[in-house]
């Protein structure tokens, strides 16, 4: 079964990668991940492992970017009847200061599934501006998917059983950049409030 797959991804890999990114991010969740195609396609064809991983962030951002913009277009109505009045400016406050913090590790780490559309749903009721939005989006993307290639490339078939090895260290790292950048958001604030 396995075979039969990476031979179909070989033969259509870019469209397979662009179609599978796209789809899985703009709120369809599907069981073959973009993780996967990335390591099964960079194990299969090294040379092109450069090309997988960008095609995966730019299926990634695409789908990510549609689901930014329906939230956008009809999260306010959806926000107005499902949030109660007093929380809504509270939590519009937070998620303006750290809402694209907690949405940048999930964007960074395969394993395990984190909760990123609620994020992702969250910028554009918000209406987060989209340049902080899509830079936050393809920084993580870009680290995810071109470290998933590398270990594709350096350690063929085996990357994917390190991956899911190393789950909870990748999220204790996970962790600790957010509680960096957390506290560097902290700091800003501080200057600011200061200056």
């Amino acid at each position: 079964m396995l075979e039969r797959i990476t031979e179909f991804l070989g033969a259509n890999g870019a469209w397979a990668i662009l179609l599978v990114a796209f789809i899985d991010s703009a709120g369809i969740p599907l069981t073959a991940g973009t993780d996967v195609l990335v390591v099964l396609l960079c194990v299969k064809q090294p040379q092109l492992a450069v090309l997988w991983a960008a095609l995966a962030v730019l299926g990634s951002s695409a789908g990510n970017l549609t689901l930014y913009f329906i939230a956008r277009k009809t999260g306010q109505r959806m926000l107005k009847v499902e949030a109660p009045e007093g929380l809504r400016p509270r939590f519009r406050k937070w998620f303006h200061r750290y809402g694209l913090v907690t949405l940048f590790i999930p964007a960074l780490i395969p394993f395990p599934p984190m909760p990123m559309k609620f994020f992702v749903v969250c910028s554009g009721v918000f209406c987060v501006p989209i340049h902080r939005f899509l830079l936050t989006m393809l920084l993580a993307r870009i680290l995810r998917y071109g470290t998933e290639a590398y270990l594709g490339v350096q350690m063929g078939e085996h990357s994917t059983a390190y991956l899911k090895q190393h789950q909870w260290d990748l999220a204790m790292i996970a962790a600790l950049i957010g509680i960096g950048l957390y506290l560097l958001v902290r700091l800003a604030d501080r200057r600011k409030s200061t200056s």
